[in-house]
């Protein structure tokens, strides 16, 4: 092993291996079309049928989206233990890829069995490619963990250079061409990553292979914890129960409300008139009492380290539920409240700004491929040929694109453009904010975490006086551009204060051999956030009826504002609990 990683070390790229620039294009790639289908999958559903869309009622796309992006985290639990325990990582991510590429096929097609199979296509796919890439990145920097920080840097990038530009183009396409174009062309280059991972596998060695009979974990952070504590048979009991009731309501959700009650995967009216309510209140309290069962069994510093990850987790939860409102209720406040027409000077900056904006990443990405050829071609040329292709291609839609825009007089910001802002925001101030992490003033996980929950409610409270003039009921408004690009403004620094340390305090704050647990744990809470997304998008139409849709974003607003004041009056106790770890 050792011996494939010094090897990786002798062609670089930008002073890092090629190999990490193999995995930069297969995950810009695999973010290209998840959030390129993303962007789209609730404008689709409640478009008119004259639109090509379903007509679905706004309720029932933010139930199914809910559930989707919830299942999408869950899934990683599987995705991890196959790739961990059975098949490697590479061969996860080759499974994940083909299956995604098989989703986006199906969901091309805009036939209901096709669009609900691609989407069950799609939520196993993530689940096996998403958690697996990093782990080939750890397994490849395992002896130089002073280069780790960068290569993650760079593999951060490509994430939101594929964000970035799946929203723009697929969003482009299927708003202005055909939801087909938008969701196949996020196939089509799931497939390009695909090839160009799997032709340049071997540049990895032994890496991420069929995992061996596994090591016994070194606990790093506590050398006198001895104290195991197993599960017993009726915690386990309690856990079957607890995830078999909380899937079945996540799954039986849309389907009950979609068909307005006639037809349920799972029938609970056994458990009451409000028994689909009952049965994930049932499923939370269960798994509340398996952390009462179990976190007071450990020694008093892992009790305590744990009982701080649970609230950061209880945090995350509600982070997650606001800051996902981007594809659901702020994608509908964009299309059907906002002022996406402009004309005169106005239509013409944005044609410009929205040129600049396309190009010059895909020009800085193009001059990274170019560099990648020259060291990686002679060896590994149908890889690059494919990736090659997909970047023909790319370039060929974006001038395209740009091109159609020009030719008109008035510029018709599309809903889905929005969504761009947070990769753009990102890529332009993360560089910012890791040199505040690593400054003398940075902030501890407590301000961290207020700073990024009261940064959420500012955003939010953008788009409540925004929508402060918009009637109740009212089903259309022109409200100014200015307030969605405050509240991505907003909300993407709230997400760097709180998305990327959030991991790094888990591997901080328990034992090694237990991270492989609170990291399940970890994934439920931003699933269970996810899910409750959904169920707050679906309250808004309730909200927008009777008190008007500037009162939902308040609410939201005061939400996220309390938790991080909460957050920030809790440090004395949360820094006790963390016993030295900062």
């Amino acid at each position: 092993m050792n011996t494939d990683v010094e090897s990786m070390f002798q062609d670089k790229v930008i002073g890092h291996p090629a190999g990490l620039f193999v995995l930069f294009f297969t995950e810009m790639w695999e973010r290209f079309s998840y959030y390129g289908m993303r962007a789209l999958l609730v404008m689709f559903f409640t478009a008119a049928l004259l639109d090509g869309g379903w007509g679905w009622p706004r309720e029932h796309a933010f139930a199914i989206f809910g559930t989707y992006t919830s299942l999408v985290y869950l899934s990683t639990l599987l995705g991890g233990y196959m790739a961990d325990k059975k098949i490697g990582y590479r061969w996860a991510v080759v499974i994940g890829a083909l299956l995604m590429t098989l989703g986006h096929a199906c969901m091309a097609l805009e036939v209901p069995f096709f669009i609900y199979t691609g989407l069950t296509l799609l939520v196993f796919g993530s689940g096996f490619f998403k958690p697996n890439m990093t782990s080939i990145i750890s397994e490849m920097y395992v002896n130089r963990p002073e280069k780790k920080d960068g290569a993650y840097t760079i593999f951060y990038m490509g994430v939101n250079a594929g964000a970035f530009l799946g929203i723009l183009l697929c969003g482009y396409l299927g708003e202005k061409v055909g939801w087909s174009w938008g969701f196949g062309v996020a196939g089509i280059f799931m497939l390009f990553g695909l090839l160009q991972f799997w032709f340049a596998q071997n540049i990895f060695g032994k890496i991420g292979l069929k995992p061996a009979k596994a090591e016994p974990i070194a606990d790093e952070l506590i050398t006198d914890e001895t104290k195991l504590n197993p599960f017993t048979p009726l915690q386990l009991g309690i856990i079957v129960v607890a995830a078999v009731l909380g899937l079945a309501w996540i799954l039986n959700d849309p389907v009950s409300k979609i068909s307005e009650g006639e037809y349920d995967l799972f029938d609970f009216s056994a458990f009451g008139l409000a028994g689909s309510n009952l049965v994930i209140l049932t499923a939370l309290m269960l798994f509340i009492l398996l952390l009462v069962i179990r976190i007071p069994k450990y020694t008093r510093i892992v009790r305590d380290r744990m009982l701080a990850v649970v609230f950061f987790a209880f945090i995350t939860i509600f982070f997650w539920a606001i800051f996902e409102q981007a594809p659901g209720s702020l994608t509908i406040f964009a299309r059907d409240y906002t002022q996406r027409v402009l004309e005169g000077d106005s239509a013409m900056i944005f044609k410009v700004i929205n040129s600049l904006m396309t190009l010059i990443p895909l020009s800085i990405i193009s001059w990274v491929l170019w560099l990648l050829f020259k060291k990686t071609f002679a060896k590994y040329a149908l890889s690059n040929i494919f990736l090659a292709t997909s970047f023909i291609i790319i370039w060929g839609i974006a001038l395209w694109m740009l091109y159609t825009e020009f030719l008109k007089d008035i510029a018709e910001v599309p809903a889905s453009w929005f969504g761009v802002l947070n990769s753009l925001f990102i890529i332009a101030m993360a560089p910012l904010f890791s040199k505040w992490w690593e400054s003398k003033y940075n902030p501890n996980a407590n301000m961290k975490y207020a700073l990024g929950m009261i940064l959420l409610g500012v955003g939010m409270a953008c788009v409540a006086i925004g929508a402060g003039d918009i009637a109740v009921g009212a089903e259309t408004a022109k409200v100014s551009m200015i307030w969605l690009i405050l509240v991505y403004f907003f909300h993407t620094m709230g997400e760097l204060c709180i998305s990327p340390v959030a991991l790094s305090y888990v591997s901080k704050l328990v034992p090694g051999r237990m991270i492989a647990m609170m990291f399940g744990i970890w994934y439920l809470a931003v699933a269970i956030g996810m899910k409750l997304a959904g169920v707050f998008g679906e309250a808004s139409e309730g909200i927008a009826q009777t008190e008007g849709l500037s009162y939902f974003f308040w609410l939201l607003t005061a939400a996220a504002v309390g938790l991080g004041v909460l957050s920030a009056v809790l440090y004395p106790v949360i820094k006790k609990l963390m016993h030295g770890v900062r």
